[in-house]
């Protein structure tokens, strides 16, 4: 058993880390201030490989692994979670599924664009009705003279109204057979007639990371446009879904150890009493908690990406990594308020904006109730 990371994902991640302390800190607050993607960020995260960490440099990637891709989302979250979702919304839910799922004619066709991070894609799975119950999908997609013909909406939909924003994957209803409903993946190019993007959300926290509703009138698109085979589309959103959830709980490690910094730094610095507040107890104890918690979580999360690198079964492991990161990361943003005093509750101060950007944790890529029912189901009890 190895604990240690290969050489070159050691360099990778320091070049990470030091693009983020050059380029992103200093205008995460500005960013989240004006509550709009910062699209030179984005260009310099290309330019930096990392929207395509996962995939084969034939396909313009970097020829790494998945691991790799979780410990560039941590390095950015310890700072801006808005960015760390912008590329694991990206990567994870935007060109995994044409790389598990499509053709080779739509791998060739999508696939290097989104890999250089010359453009973007999202991913439509979440329906205003649906939240947790994703099967109760109503947009529908019927198949007339060879194109699909889709009406529905989408909502909470990331990555899907940038200036770079290309396409959009979404699940449709295609034959509902006895109330037994076959569900599709159709990818819809920005700038489809009848196809709208809202207004973006105005959200608690990931304020400048791009989220919108989407509507579908009548827009048609070619047949060759579905994702893999038809009626699987739900099926193979899953297995998206389970890679996602490592990705979120290495974006939770990563907002998780951007407070245990900055509790660290504060404790050492704010005095009362004639001493550094580090020096009592009472904060020691919670700073060791706070760090423990990350360093477990981030344990989790390893191990699940080793899994899947494996190739081996990793379904629960990715769920137990999710749920317990997501949970984690709302308990550490908290206490590091809570160390910081009145200055944690002041926009300012970082751990205000992690405190904010937590809690999407326990609700993106499933809830943290969703991932207990997950989990259940793994170890053989049936579900009621």
């Amino acid at each position: 058993m190895d604990f240690d990371l290969a050489p070159e994902q050691r360099e990778f991640t320091r070049t990470v880390e030091a693009f983020v302390d050059d380029v992103i800190r200093p205008h995460a607050e500005r960013w989240d201030e004006e509550a709009e993607l910062p699209m030179d960020a984005v260009k310099q995260m290309a330019e930096l490989g990392l929207f395509g960490l996962p995939f084969p440099e034939e396909y313009g990637g970097m020829g790494g692994d998945f691991l790799t891709l979780c410990l560039a989302i941590e390095a950015i979250a310890r700072v801006d979670s808005s960015l760390a979702i912008t590329l694991e919304a990206a990567v994870g839910l935007g060109a995994m599924p044409i790389w598990h799922f499509g053709t080779e004619e739509q791998k060739q066709r999508w696939l290097p664009q989104l890999a250089r991070g010359e453009k973007l894609a999202g991913f439509g799975l979440t329906e205003p009705g649906g939240g947790s119950d994703a099967g109760a999908t109503r947009t529908t997609a019927k198949l007339v003279a060879g194109e699909w013909v889709i009406n529905g909406s989408k909502s909470f939909i990331t990555n899907s109204g940038t200036s770079v924003t290309e396409f959009v994957t979404i699940t449709a209803v295609t034959d509902d057979n006895n109330g037994k409903k076959e569900i599709t993946a159709i990818i819809v190019p920005n700038g489809t007639e009848g196809f709208e993007v809202g207004k973006p959300y105005r959200k608690m926290g990931w304020h400048h990371s791009d989220t919108h509703e989407l509507s579908f009138n009548d827009v048609r698109v070619p047949e060759a446009n579905q994702l893999g085979l038809r009626g699987e589309g739900f099926k193979n959103f899953l297995k998206i879904l389970d890679d996602g959830r490592i990705a979120i709980a290495a974006l939770a490690v990563g907002l998780a150890q951007g407070c245990v910094d900055e509790s660290i730094g504060y404790a050492r610095e704010r005095t009362a009493f004639g001493h550094a507040i580090g020096d009592f107890q009472a904060i020691q104890f919670k700073i060791a908690d706070m760090a423990m918690k990350t360093e477990l979580a981030r344990t989790a999360y390893h191990k699940a990406a080793w899994l899947k690198e494996l190739g081996r079964p990793y379904k629960m492991e990715a769920a137990m990594a999710k749920l317990y990161a997501s949970e984690i990361a709302v308990d550490v943003a908290r206490d590091a308020v809570q160390i910081h005093g009145g200055y944690g509750y002041i926009e300012e101060f970082p751990v205000c904006r992690h405190f904010r950007d937590s809690k999407i944790l326990e609700i993106g890529e499933g809830t943290s109730e969703v991932m207990r029912i997950l989990i259940a189901r793994e170890l053989g009890l049936a579900q009621a």
